[in-house]
């Protein structure tokens, strides 16, 4: 499933300086900063399943048995009827005494006197007619090769169902990405910045914003036109996802809204571009073609309405206020890279994003009685934070506990804003990451504290962890004796710090609101609100994505087991480490085991939109996971599993991997 094989080789070349579990360039064997997991349980072999009921063979199958009866009886009486493929002798043995009656000078006691040589012949012929029917053949080489006789039985293995362990059909290795797996000397990837000005109309859930982008063309390509994401358009009752949603599925079955982006204008200079819609997708005409190592910038102004229901961002109104997640919500440039070119799936709701990455300064306009948290740092703390608030953050980056920056009972308190009338705009910058999100409230509590990164070269910083939620939320509170959504951020990002790569930004939040589940760069959403540990399990996994696929930047609309399967496998180890207990992969046995056993496989290797509903889970996340469990547990072992794993993760950090470059 993992391809075993390719990955050996990946570990007999990894590094050779590390153990254990770190996978820290060039640090010694050691602990894991103190999240060593409790030693792993001794893997017995699975226990053997009870027998299932085989599907009957075909009755041919059966004919063939029969006849081969009648042929070694004939030939040689005394020899034995050969087992039924349905049941016993008996039925054959009655079958073939009544062929044999009717066979001229076929009784047992002509058959008897049949020379040797025309026994020889006729067993013989048998054995290539039945070779024949059932898929056996004599080759060259002189032995006899078989396989199934009934076809519906067949089950493939490796790429081309004939070898488990065949050389894996790699694509050509090239100078920008090499036999090794890395990058190579000519590698290059497209980058993207955004400078937008949005507005959120609280009163009538709309967004109506404006934006300039500017695009770096660091291919060897010119690039003609270009492609640019719509996303807000699968929300028209008219689109392809829309059309092809089955029940149960991520529009939770309400198609009546009139959603999608309305766009104003697409202009360069002041001059109008030429663009097409299609579905989720707008092709824009340039004005000139973008020369290689040229840049270009163009401008879009557009609008939407917030959909009524949810998938990755909505509205929610609860007791004190409204909530607004906002999240692949603006015009975003399609990713060209060396792999696909323009890469234009269209957005049909399952499979998530592969954007650039870039620089991105957003202005979010709202009523003065909201909070916003977003992607990145706020720049102009003084102009919308109090100094009472501005204080609370400045001790909660000292604080290894949760500090209160809004408590329960200052929701809505006129004394912690700086006004209560009109609007006022925040403003946030964030560098290097994929794409933008953010939440705005008048219903937030808030409580924030630090979590301690190691970076590379030993240098310890803060990251500043902090949870923003309604009062519905009662297992996110700092006062909750077992929870705590702020608790288990500081541990995830710890953590994972420690156990794949040091978290790179300066900030992590998790919103409680609408979306039950979903990462975005420094920000995610989680919806569970009383049960403790579901609330501690979304969380760990949603920041476990700022590792796949924020930092290592996977193609989530075709690979989904390279950023939910990899994020899976890590949230095991993480989850160990949070309650002490040994490493715990049952879930992830049980559904890679109903996968197996089913009549109509899928594999693991399709995009999340081919998937049926009820499988995502089973082979995008669990499965993916169980691989690399297995990999890790039984087959390579720690060290040498963590040293390729790790170098992976080293040498794609901020750039986009394929499939291809992971297996080698």
């Amino acid at each position: 499933m993992m391809r075993g094989s390719g990955s050996k080789e990946v570990a007999a070349r990894g590094r050779e300086d590390l153990s254990g579990a770190s996978w820290r360039r060039g640090a010694p064997p050691a602990p894991w900063n103190g999240h060593r997991c409790p030693p792993p349980p001794a893997l017995a072999s699975p226990p053997i399943e009870p027998s299932v009921k085989r599907p009957k063979p075909p009755r041919s199958t059966c004919l063939l048995v029969c006849m081969l009866n009648v042929l070694s009886k004939w030939i040689s009486p005394s020899s034995r009827y050969l087992p039924c493929c349905q049941g016993t002798t008996s039925g054959h043995g009655v079958f073939a005494r009544g062929i044999v009656s009717v066979v001229p000078g076929g009784s047992e006691k002509k058959t008897r006197r049949r020379c040797v040589k025309s026994r020889s012949c006729l067993l013989c012929v048998a054995v290539v007619f039945v070779g024949w029917l059932s898929g056996c053949s004599m080759k060259g080489d002189g032995h006899l090769h078989y396989g199934p006789i009934d076809e519906s039985a067949r089950r493939p293995a490796g790429l081309t169902g004939e070898n488990l362990f065949m050389p894996m059909d790699l694509a050509t290795p090239t100078d920008r990405r090499l036999g090794s797996g890395a990058p190579g000397p000519a590698y290059w990837q497209q980058r993207v910045d955004y400078d937008i000005d949005c507005r959120v109309d609280t009163e009538n859930d709309a967004i109506s914003a404006s934006e300039r982008i500017t695009y770096h063309n660091n291919s060897p390509h010119r690039l003609d036109y270009m492609w640019v994401q719509l996303e807000q358009n699968l929300f028209n009752p008219e689109s392809l996802g829309a059309k092809s949603h089955a029940p149960g599925g991520i529009l939770h079955g309400r198609l009546t809204f009139e959603g999608g982006d309305h766009v104003e204008s697409i202009t360069a200079g002041g001059r109008d571009l030429e663009y097409h819609v299609y579905d989720t997708l707008a092709r824009v005409e340039l004005p000139e073609p973008i020369e290689p190592g040229g840049t270009f910038e163009f401008e879009i102004v557009w609008d939407f309405e917030i959909p009524p229901y949810y998938r990755r961002m909505g509205v929610e109104e609860v007791e004190d206020g409204k909530i607004f997640e906002l999240a692949q919500w603006f015009p975003q440039v399609c990713n060209y890279d060396d792999v696909h070119g323009w890469n234009t799936l269209p957005y049909l709701g399952r499979g998530e994003f592969y954007t650039n990455y870039g620089t991105y300064n957003v202005n979010i306009t709202v009523p003065a009685t909201y909070t916003v948290t977003a992607t990145g740092l706020l720049q102009n703390e003084s102009e919308v934070l109090t100094p009472t608030v501005r204080d609370r953050l400045a001790e909660a980056m000292a604080s290894d506990e949760p500090v209160w920056i809004v408590s329960p009972d200052e929701v809505g308190d006129a004394s912690l804003r700086p006004r209560t009338d009109g609007e006022m705009t925040w403003r946030f910058r964030a560098e290097n990451v994929r794409t933008f999100a953010f939440a705005a409230s008048d219903a937030f509590q808030w409580d924030a504290c630090k979590a301690d990164v190691t970076d590379r070269d030993g240098t310890v910083r803060a990251v500043r962890v902090q949870s923003l939620y309604p009062k519905e939320a009662e297992a996110w509170s700092a006062d909750h004796e077992d929870g705590g959504s702020t608790r288990v951020l500081k541990h995830s990002i710890e953590f994972y710090s420690d156990f794949v790569y040091p978290y790179p930004y300066p900030v992590m939040t998790n919103v409680n609101g609408p979306e039950d589940g979903m990462e975005y760069p420094m920000i995610i959403y989680c919806g569970g609100r009383e049960n403790v540990r579901g609330m501690q399990g979304v969380t760990d996994h949603e920041v476990g994505h700022s590792w796949f696929p924020m930092i290592v930047n996977t193609d989530e609309r075709r690979h989904i087991w390279m950023d939910e399967g990899f994020t899976t496998f890590i949230n095991i180890y993480s989850r160990s480490a949070l309650y002490g207990k040994p490493i715990n992969f049952d879930r992830h046995k049980r559904q890679t085991l109903e996968v197996a056993r089913s009549k109509n496989r899928q594999p693991i290797a399709l995009p999340p939109d081919r998937m049926w509903n009820r499988w995502v889970g089973n082979l995008g996340y669990r499965k993916a996971a169980m691989g690399l469990v297995l990999l890790r547990e039984l087959v390579l072992g720690h060290e040498r599993f963590d040293t390729a794993f790790g170098e992976y993760v080293e040498r794609w950090v901020f750039k986009s991997p394929q499939p291809d470059d992971f297996f080698r």
